[in-house]
């Protein structure tokens, strides 16, 4: 059985597409042979909800209507009505994390979302629009971010370097809670699974007890098969809530 960590480890697609220059490894790895393989997925699905616009949606228009409501709803709820310009960038974030969570729990496939540096540059997106919106929205009175109103000016010294704090912290907070849950998931799928490896290795009496780490395992599928979807929907939704700042700056 090879390390539960191998599954994690970013490789070229084959040795022979290995590339270098000035020491820079450039190669297609099966991360990004992923993400390629999501976006067409995604690219593929709207396409087909989206080709036909019939009165009486069939299940792929249904399909598309409501993953649009979905998160057209959670942009509004959590935004308000000026957040509509953010629609595109939000269902596209979702999306995208969505098909890579699900994708990572087929055999042999890999999870690019339980990898920080992946999470780490889309927390960045989300970080640095909710500057550039919050100036140029409000320009430089968006920094009074950092000093909620009605704050006792005895407070003030300590409010401000904590608001501070705690927004620059943001982009590790919402990065390492979507990889993090991510990887311990397939950790704990792939150690039950070798139990059962293990234990059919060891003759027939051993095979039979294998049966239980299997069933063990099956619901722990359907587990992670609900957190994939909830650690997307928590993302965008975060990802919602910071962006709200840049729309309305006490709220």
């Amino acid at each position: 059985m090879a390390s539960p960590i191998h599954q994690f480890v970013v490789t070229p697609i084959a040795p022979s597409a290995q590339m270098e220059i000035n020491g820079i490894d450039i190669s297609f790895t099966n991360s990004s042979f992923s993400m390629m393989i999501a976006a067409f997925i995604c690219v593929l699905l709207l396409t087909l909800a989206s080709r036909r616009g019939d009165m009486i949606p069939g299940r792929w228009q249904m399909f598309g209507e409501v993953l649009y409501e979905f998160v057209s709803k959670m942009v509004q709820e959590n935004i308000g009505k000026d957040g509509r310009q953010y629609f595109p960038f939000i269902f596209t974030i979702f999306i995208f994390i969505l098909t890579g969570n699900l994708l990572g729990l087929f055999p042999h496939a890999f999870t690019y979302t339980s990898h920080l540096i992946v999470t780490g540059v889309l927390s960045l997106m989300v970080f640095f629009m909710v500057i550039a919106f919050g100036l140029y929205n409000h320009g430089l009175k968006f920094f009074s971010l950092f000093l909620p109103p009605n704050v006792p000016w005895w407070l003030v010294g300590f409010i401000i370097p904590i608001e501070i704090i705690s927004f620059f912290v943001r982009p590790i907070t919402h990065s390492v809670r979507l990889c993090a849950n991510m990887m311990a998931g397939h950790l704990i799928l792939k150690v039950v699974v070798s139990f059962s490896v293990a234990a059919a290795s060891m003759g027939v009496a051993w095979a039979a007890l294998g049966i239980f780490p299997v069933l063990i395992n099956v619901g722990l599928l359907m587990f992670e098969l609900l957190v994939a979807c909830i650690q997307a929907y928590v993302f965008a939704i975060l990802s919602c809530v910071y962006l709200k700042d840049s729309v309305d700056l006490h709220h």
